[in-house]
């Protein structure tokens, strides 16, 4: 691919500036009315393609088979690092802070590219070649990014998985993906403990017969278990091998697949989200650009893991594809003081700094003498993951940003790629609690859940939907494309369906009112409830279980459980035992605050069980749940309430 970047467009000075408020709004209406060509010129003002596409978009949004940028050639590596380190190798890519603030360190892009070229040399030779499927389950430290960019190199498809997964849930999402190939660290660090990985690893493989190779970072000095035929230490392989110039970036298709990350769904089983190589691209630097208005000179900082897709786009991709300067954070926010994040604001004169909710809420329990730091080059805040309440919205940009930082609240999915409403910073007047306004290039509607036709009265409220498709969307769901279909595209059919609530307000600002399926978003993460029902019915002495969300002043929701007993097991904590089920089968995070052992749960006469109705007993509001004539067996809400109100 050695002709890469003379056909493209990569100087800055070409990316117009929205000015104000009156600009994007006209901006706006050009975008939608003309998408695709709007589309277009995005995608070449912030890529470079060896070979330009010559087709915008094919396909249609109902019937799921969209493509965009036909017959365009690039390589996401090149765009993120190789290009500019060509032109200003010097320029800091990476800032990289450990667990204890004395370790760390930076790197430039001219150095990165290097490790790189070298990496992907060596994930050559251990057999990774284009279209293969490699899972990275590492620590946030840069060889995570520099093993995301080399198999981007290679032309082979990175499978994330957050470092907090089981071994059960990372087996699971290797054996999905066809990985062969398992990149990992011995362990990683995190508010001064070790936490083991390959030993996770290992006991994932066991159900993963066809994963030949384990490569391990050594990023500690503790001996772990090996498998001399299996496991290749980094430092044996990668940093031995010459970082050979002749293995250029692999000349990819527009639409050949990037990455799969798997989200959690309502059948229990993830789904492994398939991203495309240009459309993906575009959505991540478009949003980088417009919302978080970053320049080269930027340093951005989110202490979000790139297992889930708020890091994966904005600490890695984002930021290097505008060759601004990425802080990684592999640390805890509490250690080794709870004025880490902004010690490290401080320290590299970070820009931008990134987080959802619950970080923010967990600092703001602490005294606001601990921000003591003077953060002046701070200049935008940003939210992701759930609404921000208003009196946090206030702190975080009061206190953190002391009141100059603009303050972003956004909204996006694993599904969209990047952001598809946010406000812009420098640009839209914002409100406490409201994602506000959509993207350029995005088109969303509000839906009546019935009839799935578009609410058109002033200030309306339904299903948050999008009825034309844009680039950085997924295209399926890896092996499963009719899982892809029936989740997103049929349920109303000819619109993106996000899964969400909202309304608009009389200024058209969009207000997220939470799902309307059986996903719980707990601290920013959205995990399965059928996923988690399914981990507790591994138990051997649970017959029944369900799972709902709960508002929680910390994570915003937490997971409470119900479950019925095949026969209650001497001697044993039984709440504890179906705790530590769901721990080994998925993490911690999905971990429920309280589990009840109930009688039984009250379900409709097709079986399905009553969320709403438990929701309702948990908030202490049984005289409003309202019509039970589909409750097969009424006596279980009594029996519930029962039980729920004994134990407070």
């Amino acid at each position: 691919m050695g002709s890469i970047g003379k056909d493209g467009n990569s100087e800055h000075s070409t990316r117009f500036r929205l000015q104000d408020f009156a600009d994007y709004k006209q901006r706006y209406q050009e975008s939608i009315s003309d998408v695709d060509f709007f589309w277009a010129q995005t995608t070449r003002q912030f890529l470079t393609y060896e070979k330009d596409f010559t087709s915008i978009r094919q396909g249609k949004l109902a019937e799921g088979n969209l493509q965009w940028f036909a017959n365009g050639r690039l390589n996401a590596a090149y765009n993120c690092v190789h290009r500019h380190a060509e032109q200003d190798p010097s320029r800091i890519a990476i800032i990289y802070e450990g667990d204890e603030p004395d370790c760390g360190h930076s790197i430039s892009y001219g150095e990165l590219s290097k490790q790189i070229f070298q990496a992907a040399a060596a994930l050559r030779n251990l057999g990774v070649r284009k279209g293969d499927r490699v899972c990275v389950y590492m620590p946030m430290i840069p060889e995570a990014f520099v093993t995301v960019l080399a198999i981007n190199h290679l032309g082979a498809i990175h499978s994330l998985v957050f470092d907090g997964f089981s071994a059960q849930a990372l087996g699971d999402r290797i054996r999905d993906a066809g990985a062969f190939l398992v990149v990992t660290a011995d362990k990683s660090r995190r508010g001064g403990r070790d936490i083991p990985m390959k030993q996770t690893v290992d006991e994932a493989l066991g159900s993963c017969p066809d994963v030949r190779t384990v490569l391990v970072y050594q990023h500690g000095q503790d001996s772990v278990s090996w498998n001399p035929g299996r496991d290749v230490w980094w430092h044996e392989v990668i940093d031995n091998t010459a970082p050979l110039k002749d293995i250029a970036p692999e000349s990819m298709a527009s639409e050949d697949p990037l990455f799969i990350l798997y989200t959690s769904g309502s059948t229990g089983k993830p789904k492994g989200l398939v991203h495309s190589t240009a459309g993906f691209l575009t959505g991540a630097a478009a949003t980088g650009h417009h919302v978080f208005d970053m320049h080269p000179s930027d340093v951005f900082f989110t202490p979000s893991d790139i297992g889930w897709i708020t890091g994966l786009v904005y600490a890695l991709y984002a930021p290097l594809l505008l060759g601004c300067t990425t802080v990684i954070f592999e640390g805890s926010p509490l250690h080794p003081t709870v004025s880490r994040l902004w010690d490290i604001c401080d320290l590299h004169s970070v820009t931008h700094f990134y987080a959802a909710p619950t970080v923010i809420r967990l600092l703001r329990r602490f005294s606001d003498a601990e921000i003591h730091q003077a953060m002046t080059s701070l200049r935008v805040l940003g939210s992701i993951g759930e609404p921000i309440a208003p009196d946090v919205w206030d702190w975080y940009h009061r206190i953190v940003g002391k009141e100059k930082a603009d303050l972003l609240d956004t909204y996006f999915q694993t599904e969209t790629g990047s952001f598809v409403l946010a406000p812009l910073a420098r640009i839209t007047p914002t409100k406490p609690g409201s994602c506000t306004l959509p993207c350029l290039g995005l088109d969303p509607v509000i839906l009546d859940p019935i009839t799935g036709k578009e609410v058109e009265t002033a200030c309306p409220e339904g299903i948050l939907a999008f009825r034309q498709p844009w680039p950085s969307m997924a295209r399926t769901a890896w092996n499963d494309h009719q899982r892809f279909m029936d989740t997103y595209l049929n349920v109303y059919p000819g619109y993106y369906f996000t899964g969400d609530g909202a309304r608009q307000d009389e200024d058209g600002y969009f207000w997220i009112k939470g799902r309307v399926d059986d996903v719980v978003n707990v601290s920013g993460h959205r995990l399965s409830t059928a996923e988690i029902e399914a981990a507790l019915l591994e138990c051997e002495f649970t017959a029944e279980v369900a799972v709902v969300g709960v508002g929680d002043s910390l994570t915003g929701e937490a997971l409470v459980a119900f479950a019925v007993l095949k026969s209650q097991p001497p001697d044993r904590d039984v709440r504890k035992d179906l705790k530590q089920q769901v721990l080994k089968s998925i993490g911690s995070l999905a971990v429920p605050r309280t589990v009840y052992l109930v009688q039984d749960i009250p379900k409709t006469r097709s079986g399905k069980i009553t969320r709403r109705i438990l929701r309702k007993i948990l908030a202490d509001d049984v005289g409003s749940i309202g019509d039970i004539s589909t409750v097969a067996n009424p006596a279980a809400i009594d029996s519930v309430a029962a039980t729920v109100l004994g134990s407070k």
